[in-house]
């Protein structure tokens, strides 16, 4: 999934910025609420991470055009902000979940699958198709019970398959999804990464689960 992290510390955002990738998260990061706007604008994440207190303008500004803009994208704040008031308004201007400083990683990654399943209609870490898992938590995918290795693109553009199951997608959309504007790879990486992961995922197995839709792009589907 994409992220967008807006957080003015630099340290703290470096080590966001490295604790999602490394959990195999496209991830955009910025250090002031003007760029925020510009990133949102520009790209459809899956979740922000949100600082109220940044330069040029500041978290409750970015969430309020984010919403303006009819954008439902999740929105976890991240602020040093404690107090029972500060909360109540930054829930009631829309964000979705609220985080004080300092805070635990694993709790900061537990939030963010919980938001990201929420917003994708998932009840829980396991999404499936037919014989197919994969567990958000652990980041296992199996097959029939047998456990298949992914590099991380590989399980990104699975888990967004996965909830997006039975619609079409573009390549264009997937694209987006996936890699982050520091991306500078070949104009035909999806259809790369797809043929990599029809390998892995449907191989020898007489249902195939991935499947091209000609002229359009591709989709998941257990039928």
């Amino acid at each position: 999934m994409r992220v967008l992290i807006a957080e003015d510390e630099m340290d703290l955002n470096t080590i966001l910025n490295m604790k999602l990738t490394d959990a195999g998260y496209s991830v955009d990061s910025c250090y002031d609420g003007k760029e925020a706007i510009l990133y949102l604008k520009s790209a459809d994440y899956d979740l922000v991470l949100l600082d109220i207190n940044m330069p040029g303008a500041d978290g409750f500004a970015v969430l309020d055009s984010l919403r303006k803009a009819g954008k439902k994208t999740p929105v976890l704040f991240l602020t040093a902000r404690d107090s029972i008031s500060d909360r109540v308004r930054g829930l009631d201007a829309g964000a979705n979940d609220y985080l004080v400083k300092p805070f635990s990683l694993e709790e900061l990654m537990a939030r963010i699958r919980v938001l990201t399943r929420t917003a994708h209609g998932s009840s829980d870490n396991v999404l499936t198709a037919a014989d197919l898992t994969l567990d958000i938590a652990s980041h296992e995918v199996r097959r029939a019970g047998v456990l298949i290795e992914l590099s991380a693109k590989e399980y990104q553009l699975l888990q967004y398959l996965l909830y997006n199951k039975g619609i079409v997608l573009s390549r264009e959309k997937i694209e987006n999804h996936i890699w982050n504007f520091d991306y500078e790879g070949g104009t035909n990486v999806v259809d790369v990464y797809i043929s990599y992961l029809r390998k892995k995922i449907d191989g020898n197995h007489s249902q195939k689960l991935i499947r091209t839709v000609r002229g359009v792009g591709y989709v998941l589907r257990e039928e």
